[in-house]
């Protein structure tokens, strides 16, 4: 049997939760569902390694931070590839995959996501032979993915795609250092309404952004709408030299957004 589309894995999953009643409580039923559409009948280990920071309980659903890292996976002799984060009781609960590479050393990443409802946030990590390894945390929160939308249009895709970029100083060779990056973008999920008409608002939203250091691949991100508004990732790299960091941006309805900055001590 070929594996399910992303596309056909994004309708079962929404027609599912569609179909739910509203829970308080986190469903631990979701996630071995979830599980089985994109990694069907593969085995995933749960680890130690792999983490999850954030609040058990978040002020906003639209707005929920938390930390993903990769905490000395070498040193059990695994390495991490790609992590696919998920939000199990989201409409669309993929909410960002991150292709790594060596340059990030032991991986952390802030970043904000949206949360429906009480769910659990699953990570899940792929090394290059395709083992799988899994991290979960509960978090309380609810109301990010759909309501109502407003505001002045113009003014919303005029400052769509604007960068806040930086690298923190002073810069030291071989060492951890933070790179912030933030977007304007209004990440609509497809599922909000327009507040006169009640009409669901067309998807927008930021679905990749690429990472370059010196003409090399740092972190790629395919971002999904559970991804929060003004999409924000801050993360460490590890130079081995000073040189150029690119990055760059592309949304679904094809525009793209770029910067560069000189990495010097």
């Amino acid at each position: 049997m070929k594996p399910l589309s992303l596309l056909l894995k994004t309708v079962l999953l929404m027609s599912l939760w569609l179909a739910a009643p509203l829970r308080a409580e986190p469903d631990t039923k979701l996630w071995p569902i979830m599980k089985e559409a994109f990694f069907a009948k593969r085995d995933m280990q749960e680890v130690d390694f792999i983490k999850i920071d954030a609040p058990r309980r978040a002020e906003s659903g639209a707005q929920v931070p938390v930390t993903f890292s990769v905490d000395n996976a070498a040193a059990k002799g695994v390495v991490i590839s790609k992590l696919y984060a998920f939000v199990d009781a989201n409409p669309i609960p993929l909410t960002a995959t991150y292709h790594l590479s060596p340059a990030l050393g032991d991986f952390q990443l802030a970043t904000r996501i949206r949360f429906e409802t009480d769910a659990f946030v699953r990570l899940v990590g792929e090394t290059p032979d395709g083992k799988l390894y899994l991290a979960s945390r509960e978090i309380r929160a609810a109301g990010g993915c759909g309501g109502t939308v407003d505001g002045d249009e113009a003014s919303i895709r005029a400052s769509a795609g604007k960068i806040k970029f930086k690298v923190d100083q002073p810069v030291t060779l071989n060492s951890p250092t933070a790179i912030t990056f933030n977007i304007k973008h209004p990440m609509r999920t497809g599922l909000q309404r327009e507040l006169v008409s009640q009409g669901f608002v067309p998807a927008f939203y930021i679905n990749k952004v690429a990472f370059i250091y010196n003409g090399k691949p740092l972190l790629g991100i395919d971002v999904g709408v559970g991804t929060s508004e003004d999409p924000y990732f801050k993360f460490n790299f590890v130079p081995t030299a000073m040189g150029k960091l690119d990055v760059a941006a592309n949304d679904n309805e094809g525009k793209s957004f770029s910067q560069q900055l000189d990495v010097q001590p």
